[in-house]
């Protein structure tokens, strides 16, 4: 397995150390795989199943890193506008 080295500020350093148990070399390994996997996706919105196997072992999904559709984002934006249910008791929920 190759290795490789990257330069972090210190100040990241530092705040990466109060992490001890944390395995930064698997951190960097499932981000560059998930990158791999978001740029496949993009070109062909499939999955492999050795992809799929690894989205839901890491509870991940690429469709999770793009943007919001803008009929989504207006419908949520007009369910904001809306006034909320006034809730006394839980049965008022189902009246």
């Amino acid at each position: 397995m190759a290795t490789i080295t990257l330069p972090v500020p210190d100040e990241l350093y530092m705040r990466m150390e109060h992490f001890s148990w944390v395995k930064w070399s698997e951190v960097a390994r499932n981000s560059i795989r998930k990158r791999e996997i978001f740029e496949k996706y993009l070109r062909s919105g499939e999955l492999s199943d050795e992809d799929a196997e690894f989205c839901d072992k890491t509870d991940w999904h690429p469709a999770d890193e793009l943007p919001l559709r803008e009929d989504y984002v207006q419908r949520l934006e007009d369910l904001k506008k809306e006034t909320p249910l006034k809730v006394r008791d839980v049965s008022d929920i189902f009246e």
